[in-house]
């Protein structure tokens, strides 16, 4: 059968989304946070056309891990990154921010280069 098409807002305000409702099972849980480790914040520019990215080594534990700490500093800068080879790379020089942020997690972080 198919639906009626809905020309008005009195037609838009009897919606009901009762049926829409995630249920409490399936909302997923907080992550848990990653185990305190030693950092290193790389600058290059290599191999890159000239383009400026901030480097994170040094980590370990799962992919996943990685993935949701590069989510976090991404978002808390506003650019973009990815990741490779275990190494998170952050776009632009942000080395003194994610640091800071680095830091704010409860990471040892060493500066490496200039």
């Amino acid at each position: 059968m198919k639906e009626k098409k809905l020309s008005s807002f009195e037609a838009l305000g009897q919606l009901q989304f009762d049926d829409l409702a995630p249920d409490p099972i399936d909302i997923p849980t907080p992550l848990p946070t990653v185990k305190k480790q030693t950092l290193e914040a790389h600058y290059s520019s290599k191999g890159r056309a000239g383009k400026v990215v901030t480097l994170i080594k040094g980590f370990e534990g799962d992919k996943t891990e990685l993935k949701d700490l590069g989510k976090a500093l991404k978002n808390a800068l506003k650019v973009g990154g990815t990741i490779k080879d275990n190494t998170l790379l952050i776009q632009g020089n942000h080395r003194e921010r994610i640091i800071e942020l680095l830091e704010d997690m409860g990471h040892r972080v060493k500066r490496v280069g200039g």
